[in-house]
């Protein structure tokens, strides 16, 4: 077994433990897959150990990655800040974007996405805590944000994406995510539909588990430190 597959293994090991400590069903947590930076060769090798959802900051770089591994059967999504002359390329190759946080981007995906095509599976995401140098949309935001994107035909809302601030102490780190898991409650009075809560990552997979997560992007503990940059 290759280093990244057994890391792989470790993960969807420690995500089960986590799921029986909160109480939840097994498999209710998905992984997804950071793999920004990457090259595709090592997101093969993931693939073949059965990891399917990747996902991307870079549109560029995830274009060529997309291309290399057409042959596989994977889910990508966007995890990255969206410029408007992108749209048209994320809308084509991706799966699931993760980080609506403005109307006019909606509706651009919306417009640009093929109609003979599934909808684009979408979340709306938060700024938590407030960061100015973060983006997502305001708490007090989310209703209006909700109900103008739900009339989208090629859209599908499917819950809400946080990063949250880096905080000193776990007891700061599980406010915020429970913040989130409230706001996540409070959306499905607006969309029943929805579920997913796209919250955590390699250093606080398992609190943020505890606290209601139904996806984690794990980069650093899958991959390792990265060294590279590409796009």
């Amino acid at each position: 077994m290759t280093e990244i597959k057994k890391r792989l293994s470790d993960i969807v090991q420690q995500i089960c433990e986590a799921e029986v400590q909160a109480g939840r069903p097994q498999g209710n947590v998905r992984l997804l897959a950071v793999s920004k930076t990457w090259p595709a060769d090592m997101l093969r090798q993931l693939a073949e150990a059965g990891q399917q959802a990747f996902g991307e900051n870079y549109l560029q770089e995830a274009l060529a990655k997309i291309a290399q591994l057409d042959d596989l059967a994977l889910e990508w999504h966007f995890i990255g800040p969206i410029q408007s002359n992108k749209t048209r390329d994320i809308a084509k190759h991706f799966h699931w974007i993760h980080s609506i946080d403005r109307l006019k981007i909606a509706q651009r995906l919306n417009d640009q996405r093929e109609p003979n095509e599934a909808p684009l599976n979408i979340c709306i995401q938060v700024n938590i805590d407030q960061e100015d140098t973060k983006s997502g949309i305001a708490a007090d935001e989310l209703d209006s944000l909700v109900t103008a994107i739900l009339p989208l035909q090629h859209l599908k809302l499917r819950g809400l994406m946080i990063i949250p601030a880096p905080h000193n102490s776990e007891d700061q780190q599980r406010q915020s995510f429970h913040k989130a898991r409230e706001l996540f409650e409070q959306l499905k009075t607006l969309a029943p539909d929805v579920d997913t809560l796209s919250m955590g990552m390699s250093g606080d997979m398992q609190l943020a588990i505890q606290e209601g997560s139904t996806m984690v992007r794990i980069g650093t503990a899958l991959f390792g430190s990265r060294n590279r940059q590409t796009r």
